[in-house]
């Protein structure tokens, strides 16, 4: 059974795979991913993206890898705007997983390297967005809409 999330109800594609395991199909990477705790929640945020907010599958990029201080890093997802820069960073954890001050340093460390505008933390069960302006953030009451 899968947990509850904090998202509005999505039609999702789920299959067992040969191995009786619960898998989903990704829009993002077209095809279909074991789901983890983690995973559910980045699914249940991208379709939020796509479905409520908005933006375009295109502009959308998940689970890339950085070069973090020489050390490779994913993050969950990311999107850019039109002219190529990075609009919006997104940490997913497990539900189960508090979101903390570490939390955000994490994504805050991400942001160093990849220069979003705006951060979006979730477990599927809290979300947390921030929009930076200069080189303070500043809580959003929610992801904003596509522009």
């Amino acid at each position: 059974m899968l947990p509850i999330l904090n998202f509005p109800k999505f039609n999702f594609k789920l299959k067992k795979n040969g191995q009786n395991e619960l898998e989903i199909f990704d829009i993002s990477r077209k095809k279909f991913v074991l789901i983890t705790p983690e995973e559910w929640v980045r699914q249940n945020a991208l379709w939020y993206l796509v479905e409520v907010k908005q933006y375009p599958l295109s502009l959308i990029e998940l689970e890339r890898e950085i070069n973090l201080n020489g050390t490779k890093k994913r993050f969950d997802l990311l999107v850019k705007n039109r002219a190529g820069d990075v609009e919006l960073l997104l940490e997913c954890k497990a539900p189960e997983v508090k979101l903390s001050q570490a939390t955000f340093d994490q994504i805050n460390r991400y942001n160093s390297i990849v220069k979003s505008r705006i951060l979006w933390l979730t477990n599927g069960v809290e979300h947390f967005a921030y929009v930076k302006t200069g080189n303070a953030y500043n809580s959003l009451n929610d992801v904003p809409e596509y522009v």
